[in-house]
């Protein structure tokens, strides 16, 4: 007698079933567009002012600098400008920082002249600053994150720069204009992101090296082109603190939520630890109190107060 069939266990299941479960797409790596931006909107305003220049109108095309090739777009004489650009009136005209005019209440000078230029040595240096040092902080945090710092630090190498005048005391006529003041808060706040992110850095002593170095190349050069170092400081400094509010990785080790399975019960790493959080309050503190301290130096709020009513004075 012969022993009964094995049971059917039906056709064995396709291939498609034995492999790995399919993975989550990485993030999309993000593409910086405000650097580019702002690299086209600099040089917008530096033919604009070019224009609004026009130095053939003020002397003989012979004595500008191409004046029959570019007309009225051409620079004023070596003698005049050495950044290879227009006139200190014409910089004053169109929004550059003049102490007194800020004092007399024009402050959106402050903001203006971060976006404009004495030359095309001036334009050059800043914007190559600018893609060194921005590009990099953009693509990790986001337009948004960046926009913020730059703007801020502009701020404060504006501030830095009108006290700068008053401490001295000048009496001669001083513009100052250029993103200097930005793109050294771009380089502040990277050497404090590096200080708050250390855990996240693989060669540290070469990332600190470069940017020292090229913070130093900068201040040179501003040396060499009788440029406005008080900016410089001012933006740096501005930008130094800002850094550590708003350049924050997640730690080493963190993984979001929504990259690991429901079911996994391992302990997750914290997205920041204490020495983040500490920086981070310790620089959103001393950015207020800087930025406050130097508005009211600049703008003399004792001043100010003696011609306020008592009953505000008491707050």
């Amino acid at each position: 007698m012969y022993p009964p069939p094995p049971p059917y266990y039906g056709a064995p299941p396709p291939a498609a079933f034995y492999a790995p479960p399919p993975m989550m797409a990485p993030p999309r790596r993000y593409s910086p567009w405000l650097v580019p931006l702002i690299f086209l909107v600099n040089l917008g305003m530096f033919i604009w002012i070019m224009y609004e220049n026009n130095c053939p109108s003020r002397m003989s095309k012979d004595q500008c600098m191409g004046g029959h090739f570019l007309d009225r777009f051409s620079f004023q004489p070596w003698r005049d400008n050495r950044m290879i650009g227009p006139t200190p009136e014409t910089l004053q005209r169109l929004g550059g920082l003049d102490n007194k005019l800020v004092l007399n209440g024009e402050a959106w000078r402050l903001f203006s002249a971060m976006w404009l230029h004495a030359g095309l040595i001036h334009l050059f240096v800043n914007m190559l600053s600018l893609d060194f040092v921005g590009l990099r902080l953009e693509q990790d945090f986001g337009f948004h994150r960046f926009g913020f710092v730059y703007v801020l630090a502009g701020l404060g190498g504006s501030l830095g720069s009108c006290l700068n005048i008053i401490k001295q005391q000048r009496t001669s006529k001083t513009i100052s204009v250029g993103a200097s003041g930005a793109i050294f808060g771009l380089l502040g706040a990277s050497l404090s992101e590096l200080i708050t992110n250390w855990t996240v850095y693989d060669d540290k002593c070469s990332t600190i090296m470069i940017l020292i170095l090229n913070a130093a190349l900068n201040l040179l050069i501003g040396f060499l082109l009788h440029m406005d170092n008080s900016a410089h400081v001012g933006g740096l400094v501005a930008g130094f603190f800002l850094g550590f509010v708003f350049f924050v990785k997640p730690q080493l080790g963190y993984v979001s939520s929504k990259y690991m399975p429901t079911h996994n019960q391992v302990k997750r790493t914290a997205r920041h630890n204490f020495c983040q959080y500490f920086l981070g309050v310790v620089g959103l503190v001393v950015s207020i109190i800087l930025f406050a301290t130097a508005f009211g130096k600049l703008f003399n709020i004792k001043e100010i107060r003696q011609h306020l009513p008592d009953s505000v004075n008491k707050y």
